[in-house]
């Protein structure tokens, strides 16, 4: 049976082991403060590791024919060191992974004025965080073309599900932007990506670049109303963007400078994905 290494024990990591367990056997890659956490299942091998300290790398197992790397960049800066730690410990392996698969975001598109985004798109990163993913994306692709290893990289939206729903900020009535400021976001339930990870590890066809996100097409505004509709909360208010940095936090704000319509017809063709959640109508669930 072909072996595993997960690189970021996180909530999509952990709804997908017992797809990769039924596969692989399975390695996870832990710091000493998440050992507990990781090791609680059986169906995982916990090996000792911190992205920041790339000492602590040399030691992971071998032989590993399989990478998914979930792992976010550092909160500050223009690169990745964690990426590029990750791949350097991997070409001190005796033998090279037959793929990588890297946990990337839609956001090294930047604004795109409401576009329709397929694969082909130049990455226009408008932020650090973006510029980020970027700088990973690119060591990630030249890692697979200098070892002859097949990469692929999982562009991926809002992430969301019944335990990741924004209800706090529905319950703090956080201002959204009226209708004609408003712009396009793009989503994926965590079930239906933890089955794309899985896809993109076993199918034999999977190389390169791929939107991940389902077909819903919406706005901003109009997602938080259905979540809030769903959730039985109060519609948030909607404000002009000249409003918008008096009473929207900063962070927040610069997701609101970026419009985007993902296209995920490659990932679907190529991949033979169906989803689970087309839609964001089908996967926010009621209260």
């Amino acid at each position: 049976m072909n072996s595993v290494l997960i690189v970021g024990f996180g909530d999509i990591a952990q709804r997908a082991l017992p797809q990769l367990a039924a596969h692989f056997r399975v390695w996870v890659l832990v710091r000493p403060e998440r050992m507990t956490e990781a090791g609680a299942s059986a169906t995982v091998r916990c090996v000792h590791g911190n992205l920041d300290d790339p000492a602590t790398l040399v030691g992971l197992p071998g032989p590993i024919s399989h990478v998914v790397h979930l792992a976010p960049p550092p909160n500050a800066g223009r690169t990745d060191p964690r990426t590029a730690h990750l791949l350097g410990a991997l070409t001190l392996q005796p033998r090279s992974p037959q793929r990588l698969v890297y946990i990337s975001t839609s956001g090294v598109y930047g604004d795109c004025a409401g576009d329709w985004v397929d694969e082909q798109r130049p990455v226009n990163p408008m932020s650090d965080r973006a510029r980020r993913r970027v700088d990973a994306e690119r060591r990630v692709g030249e890692f697979g073309r200098t070892r002859g290893i097949a990469t692929v990289i999982l562009r991926v939206p809002g992430i969301y599900a019944a335990d990741r729903l924004p209800l706090e900020r529905l319950r703090k009535a956080t201002p959204v932007l009226r209708a004609e400021d408003d712009v396009y976001t793009n989503h994926i339930h965590a079930n239906d990506l933890a089955g794309i990870v899985l896809t993109a590890l076993t199918h034999a066809d999977a190389n390169g670049i791929y939107n991940v996100a389902d077909d819903s097409a919406l706005k901003m505004g109009d997602w938080f109303d259905l979540v809030a509709d769903r959730a039985g909360l109060p519609r948030p208010p909607r404000i002009a963007r000249a409003e918008a940095g008096q009473s929207i936090p900063p962070a927040l704000l610069s997701f609101m400078s970026e419009s985007r319509r993902l296209l995920n017809d490659r990932m679907k063709r190529e991949l033979g994905v169906g989803l689970r959640y087309p839609t964001v109508l089908d996967g926010v669930p009621a209260a």
